[in-house]
């Protein structure tokens, strides 16, 4: 039998046991921390945020191949041997950014970050602005083929591209007809389209001639009326397109936007030339051009002069409205060309194999 003494001498090594499990407030603070460290680690790798970032994308020689496939093809007609390079440029943006990725792509000093909405608009998916993005670049090669043919002086023709839903022309007009007269006027270029129903009224009923599946058919059309315009209204926008016995190929996927114009002209012209425009060397370009030939401005030309110094290119054909922004800070040994519309690149090419002066930013 134990004794009130014996009893309180062996209690404290009971207590000393259960106070080796107990954490004190230091320790509690501690172990917060620690998890709270981990929460934000796990939502800083996972978690997206509303940004996308922009750096130097792949660059393309036109001249050359891609898997095997020559990018620029031109079938049906004679075409002469290239030497050198014709880089389109690109710039790559990386959509899933979490906080951790977004920090290290911006210490890095290759990427920018933009908020995502600049490209990505509220209520868009982006598989939308990936049908876009190919679309817009599917557009591009075709005002590059017709600018560049325009130039050898070939024959245009316009092309319906789309047709208003509920318009006067629809159901009658489909896209890709040709249009060959409107309301009397011969139609050799789409400015055409809009002289012929320049002085007409809504209501006033007009002839159109259109050639579909090689045929021609004659169509009337009653002119609507639209909010914007006096004028009567088919309801319908032609684009011009090359009209010529041979075919030019762009072989090239995976690529979106319009910037790539200027250097897909330059190849179609440089293989129908013989002109050798590259004459031998790298050079690397970018500019969207339209169906007249003319280069406008284009977004990430820091990002396309930096791709294309690492890709060996020693010369960059630059839209002049991006001029000033590619000067800041150009890449070391890049040569800027200042172009702005498709017969100066062209004729800046040629000066540059005959070790003549060119324009620069």
């Amino acid at each position: 039998m134990s004794t009130p003494s014996e009893e309180a001498t062996q209690a404290p090594p009971q207590r000393a046991r259960d106070e080796r499990w107990q954490l004190s407030r230091r320790g509690w603070t501690v172990l917060l921390s620690i998890l709270i460290v981990i929460v934000l680690a796990i939502l800083g790798a996972l978690v997206p945020v509303p940004f996308v970032a922009l750096g130097p994308g792949p660059t393309y020689d036109t001249l050359g191949n891609v898997n095997g496939t020559q990018i620029v093809q031109v079938e049906g007609t004679q075409t002469y041997p290239t030497s050198g390079q014709l880089r389109m440029t690109t710039v790559s943006l990386k959509r899933d950014v979490t906080l951790f990725s977004a920090f290290g792509l911006w210490v890095s000093g290759r990427y920018a970050l933009a908020p995502r909405e600049e490209y990505i608009k509220p209520g868009q998916t982006e598989e939308e602005v990936q049908q876009q993005n190919v679309q817009m670049f599917q557009d591009s090669q075709s005002d590059a083929e017709v600018a560049a043919l325009r130039l050898l002086g070939n024959p245009v023709k316009v092309v319906v591209s789309q047709v208003t839903k509920g318009a006067p022309a629809d159901k009658i007009i489909q896209p890709g007809d040709r249009l060959v007269k409107v309301n009397g006027r011969d139609i050799h270029q789409q400015e055409d389209v809009v002289e012929a129903v320049k002085d007409t009224r809504p209501g006033q009923a007009i002839e159109v001639i259109l050639q579909r599946d090689g045929q021609d058919k004659t169509v009337s059309i009653t002119l609507g009326k639209s909010d914007d315009r006096q004028q009567g209204f088919m309801g319908i926008s032609g684009v011009d397109r090359a009209d010529v016995p041979f075919k030019t190929t762009i072989h090239l996927q995976d690529v979106g936007g319009p910037s790539a114009g200027l250097i897909f002209s330059l190849a179609i012209v440089d293989r129908l030339t013989g002109d050798d425009l590259a004459g031998g060397r790298p050079i690397a370009g970018t500019g969207e051009i339209d169906v007249k030939g003319n280069v406008g401005p284009i977004g990430g030309i820091t990002f396309k002069l930096t791709a294309a110094a690492e890709d060996g290119a020693k010369t960059f054909l630059v839209p002049a409205a991006n001029c000033a922004e590619a000067v800041a800070n150009p890449p070391a040994g890049l040569q800027l060309v200042k172009v702005e519309n498709l017969p100066g690149a062209v004729q800046a090419l040629k000066d540059l194999k005959a070790g003549k002066p060119v324009p620069g930013c």
